[in-house]
């Protein structure tokens, strides 16, 4: 295991409720090292963090990683099957409609 990988997986680990669904698959091409990092739905809040932060601090400490052995090291973040997250925006409505729906 590279050690981009095994830095990944460790500091992942460390933050998730359920590490054995932790699974990090890497891909090497002409842009440099890609990080693929797939977690369980119920931790993907402690992936991303407030407003991404946790996620772009990881990047942040996976690039410094990469420029110590000179590859360029991205992560993506799969979203898992059953996820939380909103498809689509919730509908929209006018005051009409909320003061009808009150009653």
């Amino acid at each position: 295991m590279e050690q981009d990988q095994a830095f990944l997986e460790y500091v992942v680990k460390a933050l998730v409720d359920n590490p054995e669904a932790v699974v990090i698959v890497r891909t090497v091409d002409e842009m440099g090292v890609l990080l693929t990092l797939t977690v369980s739905a119920e931790d993907m809040g402690k992936i991303i963090g407030r407003d991404g932060n946790i996620a772009k601090a990881i990047r942040t400490l996976l690039r410094v990683v990469g420029m110590k052995h000179n590859a360029r090291v991205n992560l993506k973040v799969n979203e898992p099957v059953g996820g939380k997250r909103f498809s689509e925006a919730p509908e929209e409505k006018s005051v009409d409609q909320v003061v009808e729906e009150l009653g």
